[in-house]
């Protein structure tokens, strides 16, 4: 009975794309937590490699540096592979690199150890995204993206207070170990469980859902040029680049020593309010997605879209105000920055939904190419800002250093915000010229 039961789940494709979906999910959780651990590790890594600021955001860059770099080729290998052995080869990679940055004796060993986690973790979310097209509706597709952010929401929790006590507990190098085991476990699970669509788990195609098989390298480097001649791919990228780097830099690097040198809070404490960022991702881009998509489906393609970008727009504007309270206040009370830190994360269902706009734009063929140059831009914007924010600080270091970390005035920390509400702002007005051009 359980075996003809498991049968039936096992052969229901409204149930099997779950179940795919959670086994390569799983490895872009991980993707999360290591590339906001360094907040957490800041002191660490600091005391470890004898490091300056520009320094430290350089080693924390290393990751998207590669990671932007390789999102065009990630939409490709999305389009020519396909999710199953791209999510696979990617996990077994970033686990390797885990493990080099763990035994890293020096800073150039640890860079590179970073550099090759942020390679393997390049091409889950575009995979998992062209997994989400071939399995799910297009009407279905901006939650789909919202559900799998928000999934590095749950990573980003898991690098914070947690990684903080593990860290405390174990060591550093011992807990980047554990975690590069479990990416390889994960990898193995992955390329178990998921098929790249349904005909491939050899299931009838399912209604509603235009799932094209793979395509020519010719065919996938037309859509290329296709999406990148036009002028929303770009407006699109302008956005994610301030959206998701502020948010990753913040979160996943300055927030806590920001918090630790202001307030004088203690690492684990101040990565409970960082951990509010993550949270902020659990529960922003699933509901900012869910009520996009339910636009879409009242009205037209044109209509549909113009309703997106009026909830981008929206959003970037309370995303610059956010920040631009940071740097105008320097040291609010806790309670705002706790909420400054959420909005953060909950705000990224705003300009999450730049993917739907650009896939929707072409055709289904081509969604790996649209979504992951739209994706490079955004993690340049992960790999430029820790960099800018980090030599911004420097330029106000007090000359002290508390157990080889170095400590920052509070100017130099509302210079470094009002550099990220700059950027935002940036974001913000190349939203407002996309709803334009969608609309009009």
């Amino acid at each position: 009975m359980a075996a003809s039961r498991l049968r039936r789940l096992w052969m229901d494709p409204q149930r099997r794309r779950w179940i795919a979906f959670l086994a390569l999910a799983g490895t872009y959780a991980l993707v999360s937590v290591y590339r906001l651990s360094t907040a957490v590790l800041a002191d660490e890594l600091t005391r470890a490699f004898s490091v300056t600021g520009t320094q430290l955001g350089n080693l924390h860059a290393s990751f998207f540096y590669v990671y932007a770099a390789m999102q065009l080729p990630t939409g490709v290998l999305a389009d020519r592979l396909g999710a199953r052995r791209t999510v696979t080869a990617g996990a077994l990679v970033m686990s390797l690199g885990g493990l080099a940055f763990a035994g890293a004796e020096s800073y150039a060993v640890a860079f590179v150890g970073r550099a090759l986690i942020g390679l393997g973790g390049s091409v889950l979310f575009i995979a998992i995204l062209r997994f989400c097209a071939n399995w799910f509706r297009p009407s279905e597709f901006a939650r789909m993206s919202g559900i799998t952010i928000a999934v590095s929401g749950f990573g980003g929790i898991l690098a914070t207070t947690p990684l903080a006590v593990a860290v405390a507990a174990a060591g550093w190098r011992r807990t980047l170990a554990g975690l590069s085991v479990l990416g390889i476990g994960l990898a193995v699970a992955a390329y178990i469980v998921a098929r790249d669509s349904p005909v491939d788990a050899g299931l009838e195609p399912m209604s509603g859902v235009d799932t094209p098989g793979a395509s020519s390298l010719r065919d996938v480097l037309a859509n290329a040029r296709t999406v990148l001649g036009e002028v929303e791919t770009w407006l699109c990228g302008a956005v994610l680049f301030a959206g998701t780097g502020i948010n990753i830099t913040v979160v996943g690097l300055w927030g806590i020593p920001y918090l630790v040198q202001t307030y004088g809070f203690s690492v684990t404490t101040a990565s409970t309010y960082t951990l509010l960022g993550s949270a902020g991702l659990l529960v922003g881009p699933p509901v900012v997605g869910t009520v996009s998509d339910r636009l879409s489906r009242r009205r037209d393609t044109e209509a549909g879209t113009g309703g997106r970008t009026r909830l981008i727009v929206v959003g970037m504007a309370l995303y610059a105000a956010a920040f631009a309270l940071l740097a105008v206040t320097g040291a609010p009370p806790t309670a705002v920055v706790a909420v400054v830190f959420f909005a953060s994360g909950g705000l990224a269902g705003a300009y999450a939904l730049t993917y739907a706009v650009v896939k929707e734009r072409h055709d289904a063929s081509a969604s790996g190419v649209s979504t992951g140059t739209i994706n490079m831009m955004a993690f340049s914007g992960a790999a430029v800002l820790p960099t800018a924010m980090g030599y911004a600080l420097d330029a106000y270091w007090t000359g002290e250093t508390i157990g080889g970390a170095r400590v920052y005035t509070e100017f130099g920390y509302q210079v470094a915000f009002g550099l990220t509400a700059l950027v935002a702002f940036g974001a913000f007005l190349s939203a407002v010229w996309l709803h334009y051009r969608v609309s009009r």
